[in-house]
């Protein structure tokens, strides 16, 4: 099944890149993590088609979707994107797939919006992550290089930080990924200050703000008046067993959890059939 590309409006003036294979139905909206882009949801996407409106966002700075010139690549900015891009599309009420940052994004809107939220399945995602986690992320982002030869030599890279992902998908992925420069070498889509952490800030200021958000995205699960699905990769990193009990038994109201076995952080990527699975026996029932 081949989905519909497009482009709608985001926050602060940008486009955002959008897919869609289905137009009936429910919204069922997926949203990617960091350095990712719609296209990681490409194997999930057709299994839902039949059942809801299936959608798939890029988010700003990534693939396709136009860079933020003032780097406004916090949750709250990217929120606002994913607003204006539903009301855009007519989406009242919705439910959302998010993964890692994408979850988090899901997160500070369904704190702003919890009469929209049907459901919400939330990715190896949580209102704080594992530090050992998030810094391997970091390091990859800015350790790689630039630009490469080909296509491949980026799918190459790409085994190296997806390890249990079929190679033939990161080849795909490359593909989306890279964009071809005029001497013939190819350069990421990502946003290079994306890449680098963002705008410059105190390291002070950041720990307080990263504390502040947490609070808010604590704030917002405990609120949530929707069925929540709580999904964690068997081997990730970045979403601590602790976490994920703390948000399936403490905090959300209906919230459950499903642990995918061999699968890191990149659940959808790792082992597509489980989390086809795991999603299935939520939105389906």
């Amino acid at each position: 099944m081949e989905p519909t590309p497009f482009k709608v409006p985001g926050a602060d003036g940008l486009t955002l890149a959008a897919c869609e294979w289905s137009v009936q139905g429910v919204p069922l909206v997926f949203v990617h993590g960091y350095g990712n882009d719609l296209h990681v949801w490409d194997q999930i996407c057709p299994t839902f088609a039949p059942h809801y409106r299936t959608l798939a966002l890029t988010l700003r700075g990534h693939g396709d979707s136009d860079h933020d010139p003032e780097a406004r690549y916090d949750h709250g900015s990217m929120a606002r994107d994913l607003e204006a891009a539903l009301d855009s599309l007519g989406c009242e009420r919705v439910v959302i797939v998010g993964h890692s940052m994408g979850g988090r994004v899901a997160m500070r809107f369904a704190g702003d919006h919890p009469e929209r939220m049907a459901g919400f399945a939330i990715v190896d995602s949580a209102p704080e992550l594992d530090a050992r986690g998030v810094t391997r992320i970091r390091l990859e982002a800015k350790s790689g290089p630039v630009t490469f030869e080909s296509v491949e030599q980026y799918a190459q890279l790409l085994t190296e930080h997806y390890p249990v992902t079929n190679p033939a998908t990161l080849r795909a992925l490359a593909s989306h990924w890279l964009r071809e420069e005029p001497d013939g070498r190819f350069s990421m889509k990502l946003d290079t200050k994306l890449r680098s952490g963002g705008r410059d800030a105190d390291p002070d200021e950041m720990r307080q703000a990263m504390a502040e958000e947490a609070k808010r995205l604590w704030s917002a699960l405990e609120s949530l008046p929707c069925p929540a699905l709580v999904v964690r990769g068997a081997a990730s990193d970045v979403f601590d067993p602790d976490t994920a009990d703390r948000m399936v038994d403490d905090v959300l109201p209906n919230g459950r959890l499903a642990v995918v076995p061999r699968s890191g952080h990149s659940v959808m990527l790792d082992n597509p059939a489980g989390f086809i699975e795991v999603l299935s026996d939520f939105v389906l029932g």
